[in-house]
């Protein structure tokens, strides 16, 4: 299963704007993707409010995961820029 593992390096952590673009690229592609936390809390990437629920804050650690297909690395690539990205 391809995965990343991603520390969320944007000051103010991950609001509304990251998670509105996180949910629209899970969206988009064709397999469920998961978010799993540093604490084992996972959810499913296509959900606002689970997403927004972890409240996640810079320098908090993340595994994205979705089932091996053509565009897994892709899709993961995009995922990991948006919660690495300096705002």
């Amino acid at each position: 299963m391809p995965t990343r593992h991603v520390i969320i390096s944007a000051h103010n952590g991950v609001h509304a704007r990251p998670v509105a673009e996180l949910v629209r690229l899970a969206q988009a592609h064709h397999d469920s993707i998961t978010l799993r936390t540093a604490k084992g809390t996972q959810v499913d990437l296509s959900s606002v409010l689970a997403v927004m629920d972890l409240a996640l804050v810079q320098g908090d650690e993340v595994v994205l995961s979705t089932a091996e297909s053509a565009g897994a690395a892709s899709v993961l690539d995009a995922l990991t820029e948006v919660l690495a990205r300096q705002d």
